[in-house]
C-alpha cells in the first residue's frame, strides 16, 4: 500500500522532483478557509467512499497520516539500503511504489506492512501530543500494577495505541475490502501484521517519586518504542515471508509449501515471486543496479558481486572530508579540523546491450 492506495498521493512536484502528498496539499489548503474539509477531500484522487467520509470527518487525522508517510518511507529506504531493491522507484513513477506494487511480491508485502504500521504510529503519536480533537492519551489504565521491579501506579500519558490501530484499520483496509481476490486478502493480512508490529513493542516508562529520588514510589505508563524497532522486525519478517495461494472458496490462504507446519498469523505473505531487480524493467518497477554503490569486500547483499549481478564494477577515487583532531575547548565547545582523505568508491557497471541491438 503506497501513498496512492492510502489516498495520499496527489501528483508530482516538478520543482522538487518528488511526490506531492496529502501533507503538502493540506499545508496549502488549510489557508483557503472557504474550501472546507469536504472540498479538500473530494479533490484527493484515489479515495474510495469510506476513506473520503473519514477524511471529511477527520481532516486533522489526514494531516497526521501525511506526516507519518515521510517516516515510513524513510524507514523502508533504511531497511533496504544495501538491497538490490532499495525502496526506490522509477523516475516520474507517479505512484511512488506503484509499479513495484503491481506484483504481489514480498516487496509489496513489506511496503503494505510498514506503511500500515506508519499510519498507526503517526495517529497514536498525534493523539498523545494532543494534536487531534477526537482522541488523547489512553485513560483506561488505572490503579496499581507490578513488574519485575515491584509495584507501581498507572499514570502519566499512555500512548493510545488501540485508537491508532482502530483508525488505521478503518482507513487503510477500506480499499481492500471492496474486492475479493488473492491480492486483496494478501494486502489485508500484511496490513494487520504492520499494525500489530507497532503494538508488539509498546514499553513501560516510569517516573520515580520519593525522598532524593529513592524510587520508593513509581508512576508508569505505556509508550511506543522508536519506529526503527518496528522496521527491524518487519524486515526480518520480509526475509521469512511465506508464499501463499488463495483457497478454493476465496475466503483465505493456503501455504504453497505443503510441508509447512507453522502459522501464517504473524508472518508476511506474498503470492508472486520477486524479480531479481538486476535490470531496469518498467513492467516490474525495477530500477536495476547500474551505478549503485557497492562494497568490494562484502559477500552480503551490499557486496559488488551480488549488487552488480555479476556485471562487474567501476572504481573511482574521490576526496572525502571528515572532522578530525577534535579537542574540547573550555567552556563549552568542541573544535575540529577538516581532514581530507582519498577513498575508492565502487559502482556497478551498466548492463551491456546485446551486439545484435546495435546492428542497423
Amino acid at each position: 500500500m503506497g501513498l496512492w492506495a492510502m489516498g495520499l498521493f496527489l501528483g508530482w512536484d516538478k520543482e522538487l522532483g518528488a511526490p506531492l502528498t496529502y501533507h503538502d496539499q493540506y499545508c496549502v489548503c488549510r489557508y483557503i478557509g472557504a474550501l472546507g474539509a469536504r472540498v479538500i477531500c473530494d479533490n484527493i484522487p484515489g479515495l474510495v467512499n469510506k476513506q473520503r467520509q473519514l477524511c471529511q470527518r477527520h481532516p486533522d487525522l489526514m494531516q497526521s497520516i501525511g506526516e507519518g508517510a515521510k517516516e515510513w518511507i524513510k524507514e523502508c529506504q533504511h531497511q533496504f539500503r544495501h538491497h538490490r531493491w532499495n525502496c526506490s522507484t522509477l523516475d516520474r513513477d507517479h505512484t511512488v511504489f506503484g509499479r513495484v506494487m503491481l506484483r504481489s511480491s514480498r516487496e509489496a508485502a513489506f511496503v503494505y506492512a510498514i506503511s500500515s504500521a506508519g499510519v498507526v504510529y503517526a495517529i497514536t503519536t498525534a493523539c498523545s501530543q494532543g494534536e487531534l480533537k477526537i482522541c488523547n492519551c489512553d485513560g483506561h489504565k488505572r490503579g496499581q500494577a507490578s513488574d519485575d521491579k515491584g509495584n507501581f501506579d498507572w499514570g502519566g500519558c499512555s500512548d493510545n495505541i488501540n485508537y491508532g490501530i482502530k483508525f488505521a484499520k478503518a482507513f487503510v483496509d477500506a480499499r481492500e475490502r471492496m474486492v475479493k481476490d488473492a491480492r486483496a486478502l494478501m494486502n489485508l493480512h500484511n496490513n494487520r501484521c504492520g499494525r500489530m508490529a507497532v503494538k508488539r513493542f509498546m514499553k513501560l516508562e516510569c517516573k520515580c517519586h520519593g525522598v532524593s529520588g529513592s524510587c520508593s514510589l513509581r508512576t508508569c505508563w505505556l509508550a511506543m518504542s522508536d519506529f526503527r524497532r518496528t522496521g527491524d522486525y518487519l524486515r526480518k519478517k520480509y526475509n521469512t515471508a511465506i508464499e501463499v495461494t488463495m483457497n478454493q472458496d476465496g475466503t483465505g490462504f493456503m501455504v504453497a509449501d505443503k510441508d509447512f507446519q507453522g502459522s501464517t498469523k504473524n508472518e508476511l505473505v506474498y503470492v508472486e515471486n520477486s524479480p531479481d531487480y538486476c535490470l531496469t524493467d518498467r513492467s516490474a518497477g525495477s530500477l536495476g543496479t547500474a551505478g549503485r554503490v557497492c562494497n568490494k569486500s562484502s559477500r552480503g547483499t551490499d557486496g559488488c558481486e551480488v549488487m552488480c549481478c555479476g556485471r562487474g564494477y567501476d572504481t573511482m577515487r574521490v576526496k572525502r572530508v571528515t572532522k578530525c583532531e577534535c579537542k574540547f575547548k573550555w567552556c563549552c565547545a568542541v573544535e575540529c579540523k577538516d581532514c581530507e582523505d582519498l577513498v575508492d568508491v565502487h559502482t556497478c557497471k551498466p548492463h551491456k546491450r546485446p551486439d545484435w541491438l546495435d546492428i542497423t
